[in-house]
């Protein structure tokens, strides 16, 4: 299998890559960051551990209750950058969590990990 080197991809997708490992770097930190704030209803586990099967037992209340606890807990500012981690709107990350949660295949797949790899992606 061939790689092409860094210097052919294109700068996006570089960037993207940047983002991500930047947004996981900065979850690897003490304990000394503000626990996140609930943002409503949610569904029925912690945002880093739901998945698919909780987002289609959920109502939409919860839903959106969860999104927002992901945004704002990969939102934040990422240390050491004075940058904030890459967010989506609330009806695309709604869109993206009932596209990949309609198939069997992703009952197992963590909504927060979903989230971020399409966060990336937006270049928001």
């Amino acid at each position: 299998m061939k790689s092409l080197p860094v210097s052919g991809m294109p700068a996006r997708l570089v960037a993207a890559a940047l983002v991500t490992l930047l947004v996981g770097v900065a979850g690897c930190g003490g304990s000394d960051s503000a626990p996140a704030v609930q943002q409503g209803p949610q569904l029925g586990e912690p945002i880093n551990l739901a998945d698919c099967r909780d987002w289609k037992d959920g109502t939409v209340d919860e839903r959106l209750g969860t999104i927002r606890s992901i945004r704002n807990y990969l939102g934040a500012p990422v240390p050491g950058t004075g940058g904030r981690g890459a967010v989506l709107e609330e009806q695309e990350a709604y869109e993206l969590f009932n596209g990949w949660c309609s198939e069997e295949f992703a009952r197992g797949f963590k909504l927060y990990k979903l989230y971020a790899r399409a966060a990336a992606f937006a270049g928001r």
